[in-house]
């Protein structure tokens, strides 16, 4: 029995855990204590039993890395590494090798080595690792000719004030979870893993809704206060897989993404002082959609899809013409589809006084090119919510798809 306990509300609840199947091939398993509070029963080891959040565990090993149709996590961390100097793909190989261990031993609920103890007591609590390779890593590790072309450089939009400093990396770790101590833990587990083969190149960290805060299972909302995910791609969809994860079946060069996927990052800013000031019925037009409610403004629920040819009653599109909703539409974009996955963040007051808050964008796609390149060409040309969002740092990484078991993450790149 770990000192975490994963398991601890076996004896009490009588069954071995709930396993769901996840789309990402990432099963999550809870132990079920009778809910999302404390039930003050004891596990068989004779400590309190977990409650339902702490004890549910995502597995690390699958078709798909965990953490991409993982549920949201309340705390996340985002972490991009450099190689260091004379370092080459044999400590490249090594690095994962290491990191691959701890994210399995952590998301278990298992110490580590060398254990801070910094989440003491607490469960798995949803962790997810994900680890991605970023262009410059096929270089730094003689591995140029397996680079996808999808790893092309991003274009340039109008909106982005990019600082490089906070920008790219040759490898890129995401974690979640949802407890903040456990989504730290592995954090430091991971960058005192890093050893002298690889350098922090920067960070940022975010948080979303904590589980169990609200009545029912509902979408994220934004700083901005809109509800914000609505027309994500629904993992029941018969095209599910194709848009968002490499097939199974890729050959060639690029055959070790098998099962993988794209993430672009990008820290957004959100001029919220700005956005503050505007009225709801403006703020609404923006979005294009109720901010009561997420519906759009066509009318009916927010899962209600949008009809972009009804008008109002003055004549003019129900829905503006230059909606965020409208704009960023598949059906405005040759069916462009891309599974957002963001945090929100909150670092403190700007040098100008204004709140440096906003959204760490994360979404993922089996080709980049085909999902956010051309949505965020269409937002650059005529977005009415662009006026009040700064880009200011972009990433864009290669998640090869799940290892298996016995296997670290990268291993079908980095030993071919």
């Amino acid at each position: 029995m770990s000192r975490r306990r994963i398991l601890g509300t076996v004896g009490a609840a009588g069954a071995a855990g709930l396993v769901i199947g996840a789309a990402g091939g990432a099963g999550i398993s809870s132990a079920l204590s009778g809910g999302g509070s404390d039930t003050g029963k004891v596990g068989d080891d004779g400590a309190p039993a977990l409650t339902t959040v702490g004890s549910t565990e995502v597995m690390f090993h699958g078709k798909h890395q965990a953490g991409i149709t993982t549920p949201l996590q309340s705390r996340g961390h985002l972490v991009a590494f450099d190689l260091a100097p004379g370092a080459g793909r044999k400590e490249a190989a090594a690095l994962l090798r290491r990191w691959s261990a701890t994210a399995k031993a952590l998301m278990a609920g298992k110490p580590t080595t060398a254990d801070t103890g910094i989440a003491l007591d607490a469960g798995p609590s949803s962790l997810t690792v994900t680890f991605g390779f970023g262009r410059t890593f096929f270089d730094r590790t003689g591995l140029t000719a397996r680079r996808p072309p999808q790893l092309d450089p991003l274009p340039a939009f109008s909106s982005d004030v990019l600082d490089p400093k906070r920008s790219e990396g040759d490898l890129w770790v995401q974690i979640g979870a949802d407890d903040a101590l456990v989504a730290f833990h592995a954090l430091r587990a991971l960058q005192k893993d890093a050893g002298d083969a690889a350098r922090v190149r920067w960070q940022m960290n975010g948080f979303n809704r904590s589980a169990g805060a609200t009545a029912r299972p509902m979408t994220a909302r934004n700083l901005m206060g809109q509800v914000d995910g609505t027309n994500n791609p629904q993992q029941t969809a018969p095209d599910f897989d194709r848009r968002i994860f490499v097939p199974q079946d890729a050959t060639g060069a690029q055959d070790w993404m098998a099962g993988g996927s794209y993430a672009v990052v990008r820290r957004i800013r959100m001029l919220l002082d700005d956005w503050d000031q505007l009225s709801l019925d403006k703020q609404e037009q923006v979005i294009g959609r109720r901010k009561s409610d997420g519906a759009p403004l066509s009318g009916g629920t927010e899962t209600t899809p949008l009809d972009l040819n009804k008008l109002g009653p003055d004549g003019k599109p129900a829905i503006p013409s230059n909606a965020h909703a409208r704009i960023s539409a598949p059906a405005q974009n040759g069916g462009a589809a891309m599974l957002r996955r963001p945090f929100s963040f909150h670092d403190g007051i700007a040098a100008d006084g204004t709140p440096d808050a906003g959204l760490l964008f994360v979404c993922w796609q089996a080709d980049p090119l085909r999902g956010f390149v051309p949505v965020q060409r269409k937002l650059d040309r005529g977005d009415a919510l662009s006026a009040f969002l700064r880009h200011e740092s972009s990433g864009l990484f290669a998640a090869p798809g799940g290892p298996a078991e016995g296997e670290y993450v990268g291993q079908r790149l980095l030993e071919s």
